[in-house]
């Protein structure tokens, strides 16, 4: 029995160092080589610089901003577009206002109308009344945006209907693609290229096959730097555009979320305001359950999307139903608090102005999130940690309230589970907390709790699942001198780059 014991083990070292259980003479292995290579899999270098950009706007103006409209049918004259006051400051400044770190915009929707002065259609803002027909939307904002130090991105509907070619395949990928050179060459560094899964009948009666592999090596070749947001590899749609967010959101998914069909499957196709608020959000992607299936995982996050009004455009009938704070605020603390990122949008209106209600709401905002984030309460605090790979300082979990994100804590491998505990140095008040894993090496824990020393015992005031890029707790207000992280269940080791403490106000 000892020697077939022994073996046994040789066997379970031999598979990729997980740890194995013996049990009536069986290994229960192949989970822990799941939780081995899920814990492995990493981001490339664009998406770790994207979700380190949090929180940025998406900008909707167009034909549809002059007809009253969500999606055009490409049969809009181009005379109706002339934003007269339009003005590509303002907008940057309103994002800037809500602490925004970036700006995607819309350069061409399903009516196929572009706000560039495109050579391979007359469909465009060269054919309006806008600057006598020498403007370019486009470059104005990518300007702006250079200006005050905001990141770029462009939005380019695959769907076009204006366009004859489209439904003719080779014809119309070829325009796309055309298209997409002349934004990606002409308009400065590109953060985001922001694609939907749209798509229908040309004139010609044919649905269009979309050439997504051309069109990403343009992408790679023209902006490396740049992520392929949701019908693409980089960066995935959360499910819907109300806002939801998913209670454990994981960037380690099975691979086959990132095909194109699968993807498209979930799009929307008609214009329907109650689809787009319902969406088809699956509850669990990526735990345990769903990843020991997988023949192979990548890191695919997720981005939430939704508009500070009901609709993507602006309607005047909605001046006076702009998102509420309260709302908009727990949106905010549930994708960025929530391993997610947050695209919200403004719709600017004819005037070519992003309204003074939108811009008020942004305003807010941004001077909450200012007021409750311009002061660590942990920073330097005195730390002590149940476990810590090698015992030595290179993992400490001092580094965790150091102010780096290249410094770490971390245990040994097969450690899940481990305490650290803050000594703050004197009483604090915070009613914030925020837990940051080290992602360039996986991403890993499952549940953790926070606590506080009432001055007898521990007292439990909240408890999570992921934390992944970033995890924001809130709860009500609470004073003490000292708490402590629980992690309650990880993959192979738990890592926590960053934490902090932190008091909003009221």
């Amino acid at each position: 029995m000892a020697i077939r014991r022994l073996i046994l083990s040789v066997v379970c070292w031999a598979l990729i160092g997980t740890s194995c259980v013996v049990k009536d003479n069986r290994i229960s292995s192949r989970m822990n080589n799941v939780i081995y290579r899920a814990a492995h899999i990493v981001p490339m270098e664009r998406q770790l610089a994207w979700q380190k950009m949090e929180f940025y706007a998406f900008i909707h103006f167009g034909v549809n901003t002059f007809t009253d409209r969500e999606w055009g049918d490409g049969t809009e004259d181009p005379a109706i577009f002339n934003p007269i006051e339009f003005d590509a400051r303002q907008w940057v400044s309103v994002i800037k206002d809500a602490g925004m770190s970036g700006l995607i915009m819309t350069c061409k929707h399903h009516d196929g109308f572009c706000l560039w002065p495109s050579q391979y259609t007359e469909h465009s803002v060269k054919n309006s009344p806008w600057r006598n027909g020498k403007g370019d939307i486009v470059g104005e904002v990518a300007q702006a945006c250079r200006e005050a130090e905001i990141k770029f991105g462009v939005y380019l509907s695959p769907w076009d209907r204006h366009e004859p070619s489209y439904g003719d395949s080779p014809r119309y990928n070829d325009y796309f693609k055309n298209q997409l050179r002349e934004l990606l060459t002409n308009y400065g560094e590109i953060f985001s290229v922001w694609f939907d899964g749209a798509c229908g009948e040309g004139p010609n009666g044919k649905r269009q096959v979309y050439s997504w592999e051309e069109y990403y090596e343009i992408i790679r070749e023209l902006q490396p730097d740049a992520v392929i947001s949701i019908m693409g590899p980089d960066v995935r749609w959360c499910g819907n555009e109300a806002g939801r967010t998913r209670t454990s959101e994981w960037s380690v998914l099975p691979k086959r979320l990132s095909d194109q069909e699968t993807i498209a499957e979930a799009s929307q196709t008609v214009d329907d305001p109650a689809w787009a608020l319902a969406g088809g959000s699956e509850d669990d992607l990526g735990s345990r359950d769903k990843l020991k299936d997988a023949r192979e995982l990548i890191w695919f996050p997720a981005e939430t999307n939704t508009s500070i009004r009901r609709g993507w455009f602006y309607h005047q009938a909605q001046d006076e139903r702009v998102k509420s704070f309260d709302r908009l605020l727990d949106i905010y603390f549930k994708t960025v608090g929530g391993n997610s990122t947050f695209l919200l949008n403004f719709p600017p209106d004819q005037r070519g102005l992003i309204h003074e209600n939108d811009a008020q709401r942004a305003r807010q905002i941004g001077d909450f999130l200012k007021a409750t984030f311009k002061t660590n309460l942990a920073l330097g605090a005195e730390t002590r940690a149940s476990h810590t790979k090698g015992h030595g300082a290179e993992f400490s979990a001092d580094n965790t309230v150091d102010g780096s994100w290249n410094t770490y804590w971390t245990t040994d491998d097969w450690q899940s589970t481990a305490e650290i505990e803050y000594d703050l140095g004197e009483t604090v008040t915070f009613n914030v907390a925020m837990l940051q894993e080290y992602i360039k090496g996986g991403q890993r824990v499952e549940a953790f709790a926070l606590d506080v020393w009432d001055g007898s015992q521990w007292k439990e005031v909240a408890q999570s699942t992921t934390i992944g890029y970033k995890r924001l707790l809130r709860f009500p207000i609470v004073t003490t001198r000292k708490v402590r992280i629980r992690i309650i269940q990880s993959r192979v080791s738990p890592t926590i780059a960053k934490f902090g403490l932190f008091l909003s106000p009221a």
